[in-house]
């Protein structure tokens, strides 16, 4: 009778009518989508879990005024972005790459914070070298709207 699409896409709602008794009933269709694994630095390969994506970015974003909301819709696009790679193996260095992406829009302290870890910045120079990067970003952005 009817069919909608429901949250991001990937799931489908039916309203149907059996033929036999005109009864009518609603039934959810959710899409199986495999990610990639995730090949680590050291060759290791494990599959893409969500659950540790939020962690690292609860981390970053540990005091830091973003709001739940905005978290989810952060990990949505990064896991479109895996999905959209038809890939069936990434790096996490890809992945991460493209975390830091969304987190240098989203908060630029959170995304120091991430940079941090994701690179082992072994000192204080490292710091600062990410930062004046991102600040020379944050510049030529601006200038370019």
């Amino acid at each position: 009778m009817d069919s909608r699409l429901l949250a991001e896409g990937d799931k489908v709602r039916r309203r149907r009518e059996c033929p036999a008794c005109s009864a009518r009933f609603t039934t959810y269709e959710i899409a199986e989508l495999v990610l990639p694994s995730v090949v680590k630095r050291d060759g290791r390969r494990e599959p893409f879990l969500e659950e540790k994506l939020r962690t690292g970015l609860m981390r970053a974003l540990e005091k830091r005024p973003v709001s739940t909301e905005q978290l989810e819709k952060l990990i949505l696009r990064v896991k479109n972005r895996v999905r959209a790679s038809s890939e069936r193996e990434l790096s996490s260095q890809q992945i991460g790459e493209w975390v830091m992406d969304e987190l240098r829009r989203l908060d630029p302290v959170a995304y120091v914070r991430f940079a941090s870890v994701y690179r082992s910045f072994e000192d204080v120079n490292a710091f600062r070298i990410e930062i004046e990067r991102l600040q020379n970003t944050l510049r030529d952005s601006m200038n370019s709207e």
